[in-house]
C-alpha cells in the first residue's frame, strides 16, 4: 500500500480497511476493520465546523457531532468518545450499524460539494477506543430519587431509557425475555456487522451503572404490566420490539427449509449455530438458498447464508434495483461476496418433495405500474411469466409485526390497526396511565438509532412524571 493512499483528496474520505470479500466470507469476524488513529485524525479533519451544523438536527438522538469530531482531529479519543455519551449511550453500535448517509450525513455540508465526513466510522473509531484502552468512565450517578422504573425489553430503546434514568437518580429493573440482553442487536445483526462482544460491554456497563437485568422474563406471562405498577414501579416502559415475522401467504411456506428471517438470524446470531456443533443449535444450510425481501435484513440474512451456503445465494425482490430499501453499504458488500439478485420476481408457491423438503419456488415476472398516490410504483404480474427457481432453503424476509404479547395482557393499552402501540409522540406516553412506550412496538421495523431517540424522549416524560405525579 501507498503510503498516502489513505489521505482523502479535498473532498475524499479516508478508506477505512476491510476484510477482503474471499476471506471473509469463510468466517464470522467483522468485515469493517474501523480506522487507525492517523487516518481517523486525517477524516476528522475534513469537518470544516460549520456555524450551523444541520448534522446535529439530522441525528435523532442530537449528538453534538461537531464538538466530538473537533476531538478525535485533535487526537483527543477519549474525550470524543466521553462527548457523544453525552446523548447516546451505545456509539459503538450506531457507529457501526445507523444509517447515517439518510440522517447526519445525508446533511453534511462538506458533502455538498464532495463526499460528507464519515461521521458514522469516526463515532465506531471513538467508541473502540475509548472500550479497548479500559477508559470507560462511569457518569456520576444522583443520590436514589425513591423512585423505581420497569423497562421491558432489553432493546436499543429499553437500554437507552435504562440508561438516562439511572443517570437521572431513578432505580430501574429491565425485563429481558430472553436469555441475554441486547434485543435486536443479538438476535437480529449479524456478527460480521456488530460483534456481540461489543454488545454485552454496553449491557455490562449499564449494569455498573446500577441498572438491574433479569434475563428469561417474559412480562405479560410471568408478571402483567399491571402487576409491575402495583409492585412499586412509578413507571413502565414497553420496548418490546417487531418479533413477529410476517409471510407471505402462499402455498407451501411450512415445507422443511422455509424459514422466517427472524427464525433463521436468531438461530445462527443469538443460538450460534454458526459454530455448530459447538454450540447445538442445527439449522439447514443447504446448496441454493432464496433471499426474499430487499431491506436491511433481508441483507442480513442472505449475507449470513453465503457464510453458510456452499453454492449460491439469491435475493428475489418484487421491485427493481434502485427500490432496494436496503443500505448502499449492505448492497455492496453483498455483491463482493457473490450475493446474486432477481428484481421484479415474486414468489408464488413452494415446492417440496414427498418428504416435506423445499425443492424449489415458482416464481413470477413483475413490472412496475404508475405511481400511485404516494408517489410509488406498485409490482404487478406479467400474466404467463411463471417459472421455477432451484433452492432447498428459503429465507423470508419481509419485514415484522408487533410483539402482541403486551397488548393483549394489557387491553387498556390502545393499538393501532397493526398491532402497534400508540403513543403521545413527544413524551412516549400510551393510554394507559403510568406506562410509555418506545422503539419498533410502536414505530414497526425500524432504526436503532429511531428506537434510541424514543427511549430519550419516554425517559425524560418518565422522569417527569414519576418526579410530579401528573400524568
Amino acid at each position: 500500500m501507498e503510503p498516502n493512499d489513505n489521505k482523502p483528496k479535498k473532498t475524499g474520505r479516508a478508506v477505512m480497511p476491510e476484510q477482503p470479500p474471499l476471506e471473509r466470507i469463510k468466517n464470522f469476524f467483522e468485515v469493517p476493520l474501523g480506522y487507525t488513529p492517523e487516518q481517523a485524525m486525517i477524516e476528522a479533519q475534513r469537518c470544516i465546523q460549520c456555524k450551523k451544523p444541520l448534522c446535529v438536527g439530522g441525528c435523532p438522538v442530537n449528538i453534538n457531532i461537531p464538538w466530538f469530531v473537533r476531538l478525535v482531529a485533535e487526537g483527543k479519543f477519549v474525550d470524543a468518545a466521553r462527548k457523544i455519551k453525552e446523548t447516546n449511550g451505545l456509539p459503538a453500535v450506531c457507529g457501526r450499524v445507523c444509517p447515517q448517509e439518510d440522517q447526519c450525513e445525508k446533511v453534511c455540508v462538506v458533502g455538498k460539494k464532495g463526499e460528507a465526513v464519515s461521521i458514522g466510522r469516526l463515532e465506531r473509531f471513538a467508541a473502540d477506543y475509548e472500550r479497548e484502552h479500559g477508559e470507560a468512565q462511569l457518569p456520576e450517578i444522583p443520590k436514589w430519587t425513591g423512585k423505581k422504573a420497569a423497562v421491558v425489553g432489553a432493546g436499543p430503546a429499553g437500554l437507552t431509557v435504562a440508561s438516562d434514568l439511572v443517570k437521572k437518580g431513578h432505580k430501574v429493573t429491565v425485563f429481558e425475555a430472553l436469555h441475554t440482553a441486547g434485543g435486536v442487536l443479538m438476535y437480529g445483526i449479524p456478527e460480521f456487522r456488530l460483534p456481540k462482544k461489543i454488545v454485552q460491554s454496553e449491557v455490562e456497563f449499564l449494569q455498573r451503572m446500577g441498572v438491574e437485568v433479569r434475563l428469561n422474563s417474559v412480562v405479560g406471562k410471568l408478571e402483567t404490566i399491571d402487576e409491575l405498577l402495583s409492585n412499586g414501579y412509578g413507571a413502565v416502559f414497553v420496548g418490546s420490539g417487531a418479533g413477529l415475522p410476517n409471510f407471505m401467504n402462499i402455498p407451501g411456506e411450512n415445507l422443511s427449509g422455509v424459514y422466517s428471517a427472524n427464525e433463521y438470524l436468531t438461530r445462527v446470531n443469538l443460538m450460534k449455530a454458526y459454530q455448530f456443533p459447538e454450540y447445538d443449535t442445527p439449522v439447514i444450510r443447504g446448496r441454493k438458498i432464496t433471499v426474499f425481501g430487499g431491506g436491511n435484513t433481508a441483507m442480513d440474512s442472505a449475507r449470513t447464508a453465503i457464510r453458510l451456503c456452499p453454492e449460491e445465494v439469491t435475493i428475489v425482490y418484487r421491485r427493481g434495483r434502485e427500490e432496494l430499501p436496503a443500505r448502499t453499504e449492505e448492497i455492496h458488500h453483498g455483491e463482493q461476496e457473490g450475493l446474486k439478485f432477481k428484481f421484479l420476481t415474486a414468489p408464488k408457491k413452494f415446492i417440496g418433495d414427498k418428504d416435506g423438503r423445499l425443492q424449489g419456488v415458482e416464481c413470477v415476472k413483475m413490472e412496475l405500474s404508475e405511481p400511485d398516490e404516494s408517489g410509488r410504483r406498485r409490482p404487478v404480474e406479467v400474466k404467463g411469466s411463471e417459472f421455477v427457481i432451484e433452492t432447498d432453503v428459503a429465507i423470508i424476509a419481509i419485514g415484522n409485526g408487533a410483539n402482541p404479547l403486551i397488548p393483549q395482557t394489557t387491553p387498556d393499552i390502545k393499538v393501532n390497526k397493526w398491532g402497534n402501540i400508540t403513543v403521545d409522540q413527544d413524551t412516549a406516553k400510551t393510554s394507559k396511565k403510568g406506562v410509555f412506550s418506545g422503539g419498533d412496538i410502536v414505530r414497526g421495523g425500524a432504526t436503532v438509532i429511531l428506537a434510541m431517540g424514543d427511549g430519550r424522549r419516554a425517559a425524560n416524560a418518565m422522569h417527569d412524571y414519576m418526579m410530579t405525579g401528573v400524568w
